[in-house]
C-alpha cells in the first residue's frame, strides 16, 4: 500500500498508530518465537549449568524457528530479532564465562532506548510522532499540529515504560545478584517482562487512542 492509500485508510492519528501497533506486535507466533530460546537457555544452565551447552540449546532453537519460517515462506522478522538478540547475549556470555552476561545486553538495549525516548519526550519530537510520519509519507510534518504533539507525548510515555520497569528490575539483580539464582532471576524477569508487559504497554496505548480522534492532517493556516 502506498503512503497515499495509507493516509487515506487512516484519516485520524489514532488510526494510523493502531495500524502500526498492529504490524509491530507480531501476534502470538512472534510473542513465542521471542520467548522460546530464553526459556530453552534458562532451563537448560539450571539443569546443568554448562554455559556452552545452554547457549548451543538457545542458538539451534532460535534457528529452528527461522528455518520453520523460511520453509512456510512467511516473514521472518520476528525471529531474526530474537536470534540476533541471542547471538549477541551468547557472544557476551562466551566471552566472560559467566551466565548471567547472556542477559546483559538485553538490559543495555532496553536502557538505550528509555533514554532515547525520554530525550526525544523533553525535545518534543516524540518517536511515536514518527510512525505518523511513515503512514502521511511527511516525517516532520505532525509536529505543526500541538494536539498531535501532545497525544504523540502521552503515547511514548507508555512505550518508554516497559524499558524503564526492566532496567528497574533487572538492573540489580545483575549487577548484585550472583550464581544460579541470578540467572534463574534475570531468566523469569526477561521472559515476564518481554512481551507481557509490552502487550500490557500496548494495550494501555490502545486505550489512549480509543479515546479520541485525531485529524492526522494538520490544520492550515488561513491565508
Amino acid at each position: 500500500m502506498s503512503a497515499e492509500a495509507e493516509e487515506i485508510a487512516h484519516d485520524t492519528v489514532e488510526a494510523a498508530v493502531r495500524a502500526q501497533l498492529a504490524k509491530a506486535l507480531g501476534g502470538v507466533r512472534g510473542i513465542l518465537e521471542a520467548a522460546i530460546p530464553t526459556i530453552s537457555f534458562t532451563v537448560s544452565w539450571i539443569s546443568t549449568e554448562d554455559l556452552k551447552l545452554s547457549l548451543i540449546v538457545s542458538i539451534s532453537l532460535a534457528v529452528v524457528l527461522l528455518l520453520v519460517r523460511i520453509v512456510q515462506r512467511s516473514t521472518p522478522q520476528f525471529v531474526i530479532n530474537s536470534l540476533i538478540g541471542i547471538a549477541i547475549g551468547a557472544f557476551f556470555a562466551s566471552r566472560t564465562g559467566d551466565a548471567k552476561d547472556f542477559f546483559l545486553p538485553g538490559i543495555l538495549w532496553n536502557a538505550g532506548y528509555m533514554v532515547g525516548m525520554l530525550l526525544s519526550i523533553v525535545t518534543r519530537w516524540p518517536v511515536v510522532g514518527f510512525l505518523i510520519g511513515s503512514v502521511t509519507g511527511d516525517p516532520t510534518a505532525w509536529r505543526k499540529d500541538p494536539g498531535i504533539v501532545k497525544l504523540c507525548i502521552r503515547l511514548t510515555w507508555l512505550l518508554m515504560l516497559p524499558c524503564a520497569v526492566r532496567v528497574a528490575v533487572q538492573g540489580p539483580v545483575y549487577l548484585f545478584g550472583g550464581g544460579d539464582q541470578a540467572v534463574a532471576a534475570l531468566g523469569v524477569a526477561k521472559i515476564a517482562m518481554g512481551w507481557p508487559l509490552q502487550v500490557a504497554a500496548l494495550a494501555a496505548m490502545l486505550w489512549v487512542l480509543g479515546r479520541g480522534r485525531t485529524p492526522i492532517k494538520p490544520p492550515v493556516a488561513p491565508a
